[in-house]
């Protein structure tokens, strides 16, 4: 983490066993050659709403990130698009796009393992998901079992570089 870097909210270890599940979904998203990202929405009750991995390849979609897959899923199973008191898991802090797109949601929570100092919009190069001036914050837990959601973003881009 750079000192740049706004506070954080130390992750649990619920937050670790759920970043388990959106690696599986990550290393999914190789079988079809997209960047592995993956993603995961829990519900208030903590029981799981939605998944997603990075489909853009598979798809020829440049929204399918793997954040916008598990929202549109967790959304359409509790029937609205309000996401209140969910919380999403990704593996790759998030793109300016999904962090709108958490905004839109309502997602009050978002945590992610490797931080993106390309394009990361949770604290890196942006700090989209607690702008003041917007209607709508969330507490965000960075850093989450990130030495395996870095190496395997950087296993990856090894071998296409």
């Amino acid at each position: 983490m750079s000192k740049s870097h706004p506070i954080e909210t130390p992750a649990t270890a619920l937050h670790a066993g759920w970043m388990g599940v959106a690696l599986g979904e990550a290393r999914r998203a190789l079988e079809t050659g997209d960047v592995p990202i993956g993603a995961v929405v829990l519900g208030p009750d903590g029981g799981l709403l939605g998944v997603g991995r990075n489909e853009r390849e598979a798809h020829g979609d440049p929204t399918a990130h793997a954040e916008m897959v598990a929202i549109r899923e967790a959304a359409q199973r509790l029937g609205g698009w309000r996401l209140e008191g969910c919380t999403l898991v990704v593996t790759l802090e998030p793109c300016t796009m999904c962090a709108g797109a958490v905004l839109l949601a309502r997602l009050p929570k978002v945590v992610f393992g490797a931080w993106d100092e390309k394009a990361g919009a949770a604290g890196s190069v942006f700090d989209v998901l607690r702008e003041r001036r917007l209607n709508h914050w969330v507490e965000v837990f960075p850093g989450v079992r990130q030495n395996e959601c870095a190496a395997l973003l950087r296993d990856f881009f090894a071998t296409h570089r």
